[in-house]
């Protein structure tokens, strides 16, 4: 009787040691940190890298990327894109326009206790959700407004993805790392893209009367080079005539 009341006691132990070590257990990903909230101490000075972690029923962990996690803020369902997350964006003429956008960014791992702190505990996903997003958006029409509509639209689109990178520094006391950003999709109104046409084809029309000038500018000196050439030879046909009539005379 006493044994088998000692092994029931014995494997009531061992579910009970197997149930704290599952609840105690936690599983930082790869490209992770977790940061450690002590119900009684405080935000942990050290982190957890990637891998499983036996913590105290206590504390609790809260995973950041460090490394590159890309995020969309697009029309469609791209990646973590929630619905139709484009935005309209202004332009040094006055005109708006909606543009989709995709960058990529990690936090620093050096200030993610900070991070934690600052967000009042919110998870990597959460601060991406609640700060990333709407500061990117707010911080790109600041820079969207230096531009006309044709430079958005047109050649100046790189400078304009790589202005937007280093403007987006901003997040960096943040202890969130902007690594890249890109317009990928710039979408002007019918009013605008009427006029944004018609611009282009008046300067298309000017470069093709300047080419047309610069071709009949060409011509015309070829056949003044031709004629004075022309001239010259006649007039030395003349000059041998004459000289040939006083040779005879």
């Amino acid at each position: 009787m006493n044994k088998t009341v000692g092994a029931v006691i014995s494997a009531l132990v061992i579910i009970f040691c197997i149930v704290i070590a599952l609840f105690c257990t936690v599983r930082i990903p790869a490209g992770y940190v977790g940061v450690i909230y002590n119900m009684n101490g405080g935000v942990a000075e050290t982190t957890l890298s990637q891998g499983f972690h036996l913590v105290k029923p206590t504390q609790k962990v809260t995973t950041y990327t460090i490394g590159i996690e890309q995020s969309y803020l697009t029309s469609g369902s791209d990646g973590d894109s929630k619905g139709d997350e484009s935005f309209e964006v202004p332009s040094n003429d006055g005109k708006g326009l909606t543009v989709d956008m995709t960058f990529t960014y990690r936090f620093d791992p050096d200030q993610v206790a900070d991070t934690f702190t600052r967000f009042k505990g919110q998870s990597g996903k959460d601060v991406k959700e609640i700060f990333i997003k709407p500061n990117i958006m707010s911080w790109t029409k600041e820079v969207t407004a230096k531009y006309s509509v044709i430079d958005l639209l047109g050649v100046q689109r790189a400078s304009l993805n790589s202005e937007l990178t280093a403007y987006l520094k901003e997040f960096e006391p943040y202890g969130i790392i902007i690594e890249s950003v890109s317009l990928i999709n710039i979408d002007p109104d019918d009013e605008t893209r009427a006029a944004v046409q018609k611009k282009v084809n008046a300067q298309q029309d000017l470069e093709l009367a300047k080419i047309e000038q610069q071709t009949a500018n060409v011509n015309a000196e070829k056949e003044k080079e031709v004629a004075i050439t022309k001239a010259n030879q006649e007039k030395e046909t003349a000059q041998i005539n004459a000289e040939a009539k006083l040779i005879e005379a």
